[in-house]
């Protein structure tokens, strides 16, 4: 059976229901905190920094880095529900973070304005067009100061294509039940969620698909975006590993260097 995909599923799907299904992966302090440790250590930040979070929904590693004193964190992201939660946690943890709707192959901003651009949670690899993610690398050079630093933080390929359960389902609260189907085809994964409250019924049933990168892969997109220095780092995930949260169980860490 195949799942069929809308290919602008990523223009909507982000949302209240987003952050409450994934909420163990992507609205959870402690592991944010957790994996703003890990990619510190591999970037060389200053407080004076600029930051650009680059498909960065509500702006959680962002918000963390704010807390940490680097204030110069940009979040853009396409979903605008997103961006306004993000900006309402900020104004609440008195957070100097700037947040931006846009689409981050053309995001409109000055060129050479970051010393940092970082693109995480498995935020790569939803537009359809193949040539998408590439633009999206090309956009980060063009964004990127003379030697700023570009940090990818992505499910790994290889270990979906064998790790990865067809079926998975977990309970949130005493409520609502997240039920996924899941198929790897053609260096892609294609699920199907069925979010169901026990006493509402249906809450959401969408389908999505997700671009797989193996790690040769990906660090060969980043050298053709015009990037150098390229560094790999593979399963640098920060959840717990006996937890099912589909792509974000095992992630692959890319950092390099505008030339």
């Amino acid at each position: 059976m195949t799942i069929e995909v809308d290919p602008d599923w990523w223009k909507t799907l982000f949302d209240d229901v987003y952050l409450l299904t994934d909420a163990r992966s992507v609205d959870n302090e402690a592991v944010t905190r957790r994996e703003i440790d890990i990619f510190t250590s591999l970037l060389s930040l200053r407080p004076g920094d600029r930051i650009l979070d680059l498909c960065g929904g509500h702006g959680r590693h962002a918000i963390e880095l704010s807390r940490r004193g680097f204030h110069g964190c940009t979040v853009l992201d396409y979903s605008q529900r997103l961006l306004d939660i993000g900006a309402g946690n900020a104004a609440v943890g008195n957070c100097p973070v700037r947040f931006l709707q846009g689409d981050a192959r053309h995001t409109g901003l000055a060129a050479e304005t970051f010393d940092h651009i970082l693109i995480l949670g498995n935020s790569l690899g939803y537009i359809p067009d193949p040539d998408a993610d590439l633009e999206i690398l090309r956009e980060c050079r063009r964004l990127a100061k003379p030697r700023g630093w570009l940090l990818l933080d992505v499910t790994n390929g290889a270990a979906v294509n064998t790790s990865m359960a067809p079926q998975a389902w977990h309970e949130i609260g005493e409520d609502v039940v997240v039920c996924r189907q899941r198929e790897v085809k053609k260096a892609s994964i294609r699920a199907r969620e069925l979010v169901l409250s026990k006493t509402d019924g249906m809450i959401r049933d969408r389908t999505y698909s997700i671009r797989l990168y193996r790690a040769d892969d990906l660090a060969d997109l980043v050298k053709r975006a015009g990037f150098e220095g390229i560094q790999v780092h593979t399963d640098a995930s920060a959840l717990d590993p006996d937890l099912d949260v589909g792509c974000m169980n095992h992630r692959i860490v890319v950092a390099a260097r505008k030339p």
